[in-house]
């Protein structure tokens, strides 16, 4: 999970939460939303190369649906591939560890969210 600073100009890698279930899951970020004021949340979309939506795609969409019935906060889907390659070359290049690769790539997703904002 990344947040972006209160302009929208800058995110920064924040939290991996670890899946257990929808439920807690939903929980966990539904809090996060509310402590951090969040007012958009964008999903990172795991599409094909193709850019068809595979069966891991349909799980994010699922999984989306049930937060969304949870929260007011808008949501929005962004195209995720290659997110996570790009996080470990990032990381090697600057030498970080590889525990946070997947908050640096939804850092990477949110980054690319607000710069077509700007």
């Amino acid at each position: 999970m990344a947040l972006s600073d209160p302009l929208g100009i800058l995110a920064s890698p924040f939290t991996i939460i670890k899946c257990r279930d929808d439920r807690a899951d939903i929980e966990a970020i539904i809090d996060i939303v509310s402590q951090h004021q969040v007012e958009q949340i964008i999903v990172g979309l795991p599409l094909s190369m193709d850019g068809s939506i595979g069966e891991q795609a349909e799980k994010v969409k699922a999984f989306t649906q049930k937060l969304c019935s949870h929260t007011e906060v808008p949501v929005e889907f962004r195209d995720e591939r290659l997110t996570t390659v790009s996080a470990k070359r990032l990381m090697q290049a600057v030498n970080i560890s590889k525990t946070r690769d997947d908050a640096i790539a939804a850092a990477l997703i949110l980054q690319g969210y607000l710069d077509e904002g700007q």
